[in-house]
């Protein structure tokens, strides 16, 4: 069952700043947990997947005695979908209240109790879903799908680029900053299960839902390299409601989010070139 309620507040954001958004958390039931997690879910045209997630990662967490929060990062602008600028969005929200994020992917769920959503050591995010359990992606410096980060580390690495316009790559940049901080990833260890058995996923179906793999411009070039100019300090959005849903009893918080771009720095966000189409709000 989903029910609906709706917080009609415009939030203003730039830079590290997003009014309003303290006055909304303190509405959130929170017990007294030495660790908060804001679980953060890049999100856009999934609602599915978001039924069959909620019930299960929170009963998942429940049974790790996990403190958390579910937020949905809803992206309601035209332009092409953007998870990293996403979370710097979800984390500028939540971080006055919770010590820790967990970056997940809506159509990964894990289903081995080992695979502990703990608070992150100091030598770096935990990655849940490491290349020797993931379904889908093997290489070594693979960081995607669900990574727990310390706040303090989140800030020290300046959140994540903003120029990922579209599918892919996003993380992998992620990964350098996490080593350009002097940081280095951890994974779970002993764990019994594999790739085929470690998480029941909705992998994206080339033929169901296909992804936006499209490259324009010169994305190609750009976001092969580092990027040292954007992130969690200067990501520019719109929060223009605030949801407050509830799935088969759960509370979770839906964030719409209106991402705006510079055409002059990343024309890539809308390939077909018709920026005044791309900046409308979908309804």
């Amino acid at each position: 069952m989903v029910t609906v309620s709706t917080v009609n507040w415009l939030f203003v954001c730039g830079l590290s700043f997003c009014l309003g958004g303290i006055a909304v958390l303190s509405f959130m039931p929170l017990g007294s947990a030495d660790h908060k997690m804001a679980l953060l879910v890049p999100f856009r045209d999934r609602f599915e997947e978001l039924l069959q997630f909620v019930p299960h990662i929170t009963k998942f967490l429940q049974r790790q005695n996990v403190e958390h929060h579910i937020f949905v990062l809803n992206q309601v602008d035209r332009f092409r979908f953007n998870r990293a600028s996403l979370i710097n969005v979800g984390f500028q929200f939540t971080s006055n209240v919770y010590d820790y994020i967990a970056m997940h992917d809506v159509d990964l769920l894990p289903m081995n109790d080992d695979l502990r959503y703990e608070y992150p050591s100091s030598l770096g995010p935990l990655h849940i879903a490491g290349p020797k359990l993931h379904p889908k992606y093997h290489y070594e410096n693979f960081v995607g799908g669900i990574l727990l980060v310390r706040r303090e580390q989140f800030q020290q690495m300046n959140g994540m680029s903003n120029q990922y316009w579209g599918w892919g790559l996003e993380d992998d940049e992620f990964f350098v900053r996490i080593r350009d901080a002097g940081l280095r990833v951890t994974r779970p260890e002993n764990i019994k299960t594999g790739t085929n058995n470690t998480f029941s996923s909705h992998i994206h179906n080339r033929h169901h839902r296909k992804r936006d793999t499209q490259k324009c411009f010169n994305q190609k070039e750009m976001t092969r390299k580092r990027d040292h100019k954007t992130g969690l300090d200067n990501v520019r959005y719109k929060i223009l409601k605030v949801h407050e849903l509830s799935i088969d009893g759960v509370d979770v918080t839906i964030l719409n989010i209106l991402l705006e771009c510079d055409l002059n720095k990343t024309p890539w966000c809308d390939c077909s070139g018709t920026a005044a189409a791309a900046s409308a709000v979908q309804t």
